[in-house]
């Protein structure tokens, strides 16, 4: 009998620690939330529900743990082999949707990478961006080279100056209604991903058409797996 309730509570464990979405997506606990108020399989649900199928392909599965690169890097999400890998650091369940939709972004921009950047129109639109924030930045005491801000790809040094350098919060309002965010400015790959959780965080879309246009339009067509073929 014993050894029918141990075993019983071992099973209950592992189907808490896993469990398969509707689409397929395996969803896997390396670590606990440390906010158990956030329901996972809710977020998840409403993900799958707002993102189109052909749009998430590309992700066979969500891993919740902790992991090197988070420290590494400084983030608390990323997006690598067909997995989703988010850390257990959720304040809510509208923060866990950000960071899921965000590395679906990168999902995406692997598997349709040519039909995204193909025409160059969103890189063109995140340079006239770059350059505008150059100006800005020059006149506001803080100088860098302007070669740094004509480079889509990602760039430590960059990415200091903007982050400690300048710092989020004076550049938030230096970069209102130029970018979406300040993270949208850390290079072209970021650019996409902020617009993409953008586009499914907020179904009134008039500021993301106002200021990323040529983004807005590039994430609209990736709606229709039709305009993909």
């Amino acid at each position: 009998m014993r050894n029918y309730v141990v075993q019983k509570q071992k099973q209950i464990v592992e189907q808490q620690n896993n469990f398969y979405t509707p689409s397929g997506i395996h969803v896997y606990f390396k670590d606990q939330l440390t906010d158990h108020r956030v329901d996972v399989e809710r977020v998840i649900n409403k993900v799958e529900n707002r993102i189109p199928e052909h749009l998430l392909s590309n992700v066979e599965m969500i891993i919740i743990g902790y992991f090197d690169e988070f420290e590494e890097r400084g983030i608390n999400a990323f997006y690598k082999d067909s997995a989703l890998y988010i850390s257990p650091d959720q304040d809510d369940n509208d923060d866990l949707y950000d960071d899921v939709i965000h590395e679906i972004a990168h999902s995406v921009e692997e598997t349709h990478g040519e039909f995204i950047y193909g025409d160059a129109q969103i890189r063109n639109e995140f340079l006239r961006k770059r350059e505008h924030l150059y100006n800005i930045l020059w006149k506001m005491g803080h100088k860098a080279h302007k070669n740094m801000f004509m480079n889509v790809e990602f760039d430590e040094e960059f990415d200091e100056f903007l982050y400690k350098t300048v710092g989020y919060d004076k550049l938030s309002t230096f970069i209102a209604g130029v970018f979406i965010s300040p993270y949208a400015a850390t290079d072209l790959r970021e650019y996409f991903g902020v617009g993409f959780t953008e586009f499914y965080l907020d179904s009134n879309h008039n500021f993301f058409k106002k200021v990323s246009p040529e983004l807005y339009n590039k994430i609209k067509l990736l709606q229709d797996p039709e305009n993909l073929d």
